[in-house]
């Protein structure tokens, strides 16, 4: 059995697809336990939408972000009923966006049902906000914060327009009102930087998720939190939760519409902490920012048993 120390790194949303978690299942009885007790809670065939799909359902917000936390813990389980990881040898987690749910149940902070619960309403309340507006995503190549901060003040107009992400050095997401998103394509060739537009449901983590934030404190108020056992980072400070519980519930409530800053995040956990790095379920998003951000350090990705 693994003592070493491990610092778990938790997928957010993007990293979903069909046939996510199927295989833990497979190898896992605890894994396999774990689907099973979701689809109790969720009150909903949560299993056979992670192994079978249909994909157009796998990528509602609604859905997804619920498939992932559980998938994500289904895959931890998987691991330590094999041997290959001992809860006692977490030093740090951390997880992107959605993730970050799962790192504070992972280091104690609450149950798992409560984690379903909570992402549960947190999915539904993200999809409701992004279907109340015209809004989208653009990824931006090789720009930094300053200058995705200008690309926002050029494109913007009258509409939103915000930097969401700053996943790695050069990688940055902005978030906003469609045709500011549009415009921002336009900007970015003239600041000779590249720009993507990306196919989601809406602007994440920008000023339009309000509506979601504000019904998200009301149902994080009904949830007991604890302080978490080992350091846990915030997407939105880039650095640990402290040990207040009703200041991780309001950074929880902030992260919904503000950027994430998982580069932030990564950094500190290079600067603070030492042990081998692991991404849990499903995709291998976090292991290729970390090879952006960090070359030198080596992820486990985990997305299937060996």
């Amino acid at each position: 059995m693994s003592n070493q120390p491990t610092i778990l790194l938790c997928p957010g949303q993007g990293a979903q697809h069909v046939g996510m978690g199927a295989k833990w299942a497979e190898a896992s009885e605890a894994a396999a336990a774990t689907f099973r007790e979701a689809n109790e809670i969720a009150g909903m065939e949560l299993s056979r939408v992670c192994f079978e799909g249909p994909e157009e359902k796998v990528h509602r917000t609604d859905v997804a972000q619920a498939a992932i936390y559980v998938a994500s813990v289904a895959c931890c389980r998987g691991l330590e009923e094999r041997g290959e990881y001992v809860p006692s040898s977490l030093v740090a987690s951390a997880g992107l966006s959605l993730g970050e749910y799962t790192a504070l149940h992972l280091a104690g902070v609450f149950g798992f049902a409560d984690g379903l619960r909570l992402v549960l309403q947190r999915g539904k309340f993200m999809q409701a906000a992004a279907e109340d507006s015209e809004s989208s995503m653009v990824a931006v190549m090789g720009a930094d914060e300053a200058q995705a901060n200008e690309l926002c003040d050029k494109a913007r107009g009258q509409g939103v327009l915000v930097p969401a992400n700053f996943n790695c050095p050069g990688q940055v997401v902005l978030s906003g009102t469609a045709d500011a998103c549009e415009r921002a394509v336009t900007e970015a060739g003239e600041m000779e930087l590249r720009a993507k537009a990306l196919t989601v449901a809406g602007a994440f983590h920008s000023p339009l998720m309000e509506p979601a934030a504000d019904r998200m404190a009301e149902a994080l108020k009904q949830v007991e939190f604890a302080p978490p056992a080992v350091p846990v980072l915030s997407n939105v400070t880039g650095e640990p939760h402290g040990e207040d519980t009703e200041r991780i519930k309001q950074l929880l409530v902030d992260q919904i519409t503000s950027p994430v800053r998982w580069e932030h995040d990564v950094r500190w956990l290079l600067d603070n902490v030492s042990g081998r790095y692991v991404e849990l379920a499903p995709g291998k998003v976090l292991a290729g920012l970390m090879r952006r951000i960090d070359r030198k350090t080596k992820v486990q990705n985990c997305a299937e048993p060996d």
